[in-house]
């Protein structure tokens, strides 16, 4: 059986790395490790979103759905020390990771959790949900990350998403316009989409 990096439990056996990189002109230093999303860097989708990411109008928390081991979370809490980051993910040792990287780079305004989806999330007054969503847990669990970050926003709120053209994107647009009433492409890159819809 393949393990993918939205397990619960990897059971893939543990080789921590670290590295450096900067992300909206700042300088991280990151640990990872086997069974999360890209351990060896900062992937090109989850760049282009931290990149393209504007701060909201509104005021209220941030959060980051499928957070891994923390690059777009704690690149908004860097550049946003105002406002508390939330950062969930399934995979215990993402979590684990983000907590580590989030005290490595001297962030703490960020609240980090384990959460199937929104099931943990308590919090329904975002002023803004950023997922780079995990395509291979399938189109089911996407929509449903889709569906849930409009009930999870404040009015005047936004959902930013990474998604490659070849792995629903058009999907995507479609499901964000059926939820919102909008949906934007606010930049395309290498096939790379970030779509943005703003609650009402």
């Amino acid at each position: 059986m393949v393990e993918h990096y939205y397990a619960r439990n990897p059971e893939v056996k543990s080789n921590p790395q670290s590295w450096a990189t900067v992300l909206r002109d700042h300088s991280f230093r990151f640990k990872t490790d086997q069974g999360v999303f890209s351990k060896a860097e900062v992937d090109f989708g989850s760049r282009l979103l931290t990149d393209t990411f504007v701060e909201p109008s509104v005021t209220g928390p941030v959060l980051d759905v499928g957070c891994g081991y923390g690059p777009i979370g704690l690149s908004i809490s860097k550049d946003f020390p105002e406002r508390q980051i939330h950062m969930i993910d399934v995979n215990l040792r993402a979590i684990s990771l983000a907590q580590e990287n989030a005290e490595l780079n001297n962030l703490t305004n960020v609240e980090i959790y384990e959460s199937e989806g929104f099931s943990r999330v308590n919090e329904s007054g975002f002023a803004a949900i950023v997922t780079n969503p995990p395509i291979r847990a399938g189109k089911v669990v996407v929509h449903q990350i889709l569906e849930q970050s409009y009930l999870h926003l404040v009015s005047g709120g936004q959902l930013w998403v990474v998604i490659q053209k070849k792995q629903g994107a058009p999907s995507a647009q479609h499901k964000m316009e059926e939820v919102f009433g909008n949906v934007e492409t606010v930049a395309k890159k290498k096939g790379y989409y970030i779509l943005r819809s703003l609650k009402d």
